[in-house]
């Protein structure tokens, strides 16, 4: 399992291509917001206007708040849910895992349709996960994508086990687990605790190939309209630590 795919391979026509089937998604999506056409009639959202660094600062921010404990002020209510049913114009996506005690919205102190969130066991990137991001980015103009590993995650967990003891699992979770595979050997050569290791690996891994095998996002990094970093949540004491650097 990779993130790479073939419509994000190569440059010209197939780039182009790519690029209306997005712009195309956007409008369909619009479109289908609202069952009774309310939504079409409605003018679109616009896109965000926070800088990929204001959008980094915000998401610090919000975990500070949640560390501290601090009254919540994310919008939900009914203005806001009225608002969001023109349209959407999220500033991060967040891609997480599925881990239950890792709740994106919560862990961040935002609000509904602040964060374009894609989550599955260890925050990994296949096909589907990759265009979702894409879309965000490439359509919805999203500055931020924050790849988020956790503490004591179960996915790294299991693909460690797989390297230390060759285990193995049934059904599909042996191959859910492979693309982990790396971070794990790449962290063994670090020494210190190996899950703990892995999980940072594997979230900085999986940043860094989004930077490098999408045109997409190569693009919007280029153009200095986004950033991408990878994290690391703590269980215990609630702290994002940040991976800028990747």
């Amino acid at each position: 399992m990779h993130v790479n795919c073939e419509c994000c391979a190569g440059s010209g026509p197939a780039h182009f291509g790519r690029r209306r089937l997005l712009l195309g998604a956007a409008a369909v999506f619009a479109a289908t917001a609202l069952p009774d056409g309310a939504a079409r009639a409605a003018p679109p959202m616009a896109k965000t206007s926070v800088s990929p660094a204001e959008a980094l600062r915000l998401m610090k921010e919000g975990n500070e708040n949640f560390r501290n404990e601090a009254p919540s002020l994310a919008a939900n209510g009914r203005e806001r849910r009225l608002e969001l049913a023109r349209g959407q114009a999220p500033f991060c996506v967040l891609v997480g895992c599925s881990d239950s005690r890792v709740s994106p919205e919560i862990l961040f102190g935002r609000g509904l349709g602040e964060l374009f969130i894609v989550r599955n066991a260890g925050n990994t990137v296949d096909t589907a996960a990759l265009g979702s991001i894409e879309y965000a980015v490439g359509v919805l103009g999203v500055p931020l994508v924050v790849v988020l590993g956790h503490q004591s995650c179960g996915a790294v967990a299991a693909a460690v086990d797989v390297v230390e003891r060759n285990a193995t699992f049934p059904g599909v979770i042996g191959e859910m687990v492979q693309p982990i595979v790396p971070a794990v050997l790449e962290a063994r050569s670090q020494g210190g605790d190996l899950l703990e290791a892995s999980v940072r690996s594997n979230a900085r891994r999986v940043a860094k190939r989004l930077t490098t095998q999408s045109l997409v996002i190569a693009e919007a990094l280029k153009g200095g309209k986004l950033t991408v970093a990878g994290a690391r949540y703590g269980l215990s004491d609630g702290r994002v630590e940040w991976m800028e650097d990747i």
